[in-house]
């Protein structure tokens, strides 16, 4: 983009840009990504520290695109795909991502339960099903405008780990250090570890997501999506990036302190397995005090509720555009069944996997390491779209933005290689 911006860059204007890209910067951190970073910070230390800094341009890139490609295409992510390929390729890529998610939607039900037993709730089953159906109830009943609301507001969750970390009080000079140290990682549980942290922080969910809520606030503003033929003001697109920066930067300094309170608590007591999100808090009450344990616990809960409606929801976009079904979050359930079915049956059959006996701790790492081995592929796919003149309108993404999504993509074919070789 080369025309001048016409809106000044106040901070007013930050605050008005907040949108999906920060509540989607936040639903990274869901219950999966919490476990991820925990087992890397518990099993390695501070040694990952430095992995924080390199995701965060590559997702901030990565999410871009995906809402590039939704600003400009008016379609979310599978639509803008069935462009440049066979449908069935991406109905495989849906039931993939179908999969993949209701895995772990019933781990981060799991740990929510848990969550809120430890607050002081009931048995951790019942909370399983309160709060799924819950969520069905709140996605059907309630249009986008609130359900964004909402998800902004949990976004403030996240905070929790921030202030746990520095109840710790750590050496500072000593967590800069091993933050701007990058080693070279050495045997498989290093390099798995990696791709699990890939896998979770550039997340296939994120991208379909990412794409479907720019279709959303495009029907907010009362466009017509299949006939719009306009270019997104510069800006727009400015206020995006702003947007998507802020939830990126957000959604990695989360992750950096989630891994350095596990560093400074699990491994330094020589914890290095954590099984499940309630012994992860528990075993945390002892090294760290109460208030770490009150609010890791705060967090699973509420980082549960932002992420599950992201995990489901964007499965059922994924479908709808896929199979030409009528979608969104302001319709209501008559007009759109089938998108509403897709994300029901994702919620309750991980309501149901809870009932059969699962580890939540290793179903949550495990989904982020195979969204570390799937992701590099739908890269693939999502930069050809980018760089298609025709189907994005001769609008493509920065040439800065393509580079830089190009070096996540090989990153992360590079670093699941680098695990089954080591």
């Amino acid at each position: 983009m080369t025309a001048r911006m016409r809106k000044p860059f106040t901070l007013r204007r930050v605050v008005e840009a907040i949108g999906p890209g920060v509540t989607t910067g936040a639903a990274d951190d869901d219950p999966s990504g919490v476990a991820t970073y925990t087992i890397a910070g518990a099993q390695l230390g501070t040694s990952l520290l430095w992995t924080a800094w390199l995701t965060w341009p590559l997702m901030a890139a990565v999410q871009m695109m995906c809402a590039r490609i939704g600003m400009v295409t008016g379609m979310g992510l599978a639509g803008a795909l069935r462009q440049k390929f066979p449908r069935w390729t991406i109905a495989l890529a849906s039931l993939a991502l179908l999969v993949a998610n209701t895995i772990n939607i019933s781990a981060d039900l799991a740990g929510m339960a848990d969550g809120a037993h430890m607050l002081g709730g009931g048995p951790p089953g019942v909370w399983v099903v309160v709060f799924g159906l819950g969520i069905c109830l709140a996605t059907v009943r309630l249009r986008y405008a609130q359900i964004a609301g909402v998800l902004k507001w949990l976004a403030l969750v996240l905070f929790a780990y921030v202030i746990t970390a520095f109840i710790l009080k750590p050496h500072w000079r000593e967590v800069v250090g091993a933050s701007f140290s990058p080693s070279w990682p050495r045997g498989h549980l290093m390099w798995a570890t990696l791709v699990a942290i890939l896998g979770t922080t550039i997340s296939p969910y994120l991208f379909f997501w990412q794409a479907g809520q720019e279709v959303e606030e495009q029907k907010a503003m009362g466009r017509r999506i299949a006939t719009r033929t306009r270019r997104p003001t510069q800006d727009e697109v400015i206020d995006r990036r702003i947007d998507i920066t802020l939830g990126t930067l957000f959604s990695n300094v989360v992750m950096f302190f989630i891994i350095l309170t596990a560093a400074l608590t699990f491994h330094k007591a020589g914890i290095t397995e954590i099984s499940s999100t309630k012994q992860a808090a528990e075993a945390l009450r002892p090294l760290a005090g109460d208030m770490a344990y009150w609010l890791f616990t705060l967090g699973i809960v509420g980082t549960g509720l932002l992420a599950i409606p992201t995990l489901a929801g964007s499965a059922a976009y994924a479908f709808a555009e896929t199979f030409h079904w009528a979608y969104g979050l302001d319709n209501k359930l008559r007009q759109a069944r089938a998108f509403y079915a897709v994300f029901v049956f994702s919620t309750v059959v991980g309501i149901a996997m809870d009932f059969i006996g699962i580890d939540p701790m290793r179903a949550l790492f495990w989904t982020a390491v195979v969204n570390g081995l799937l992701a590099p592929f739908l890269l693939v796919g999502i930069l050809l779209v980018a760089t298609d003149r025709k189907i994005m309108r001769d609008q493509l993404s920065s040439k800065l933005t393509r580079v830089v999504a190009t070096i996540a993509t090989i990153l992360m074919f590079g670093a699941a290689i680098g695990m089954f070789v080591f």
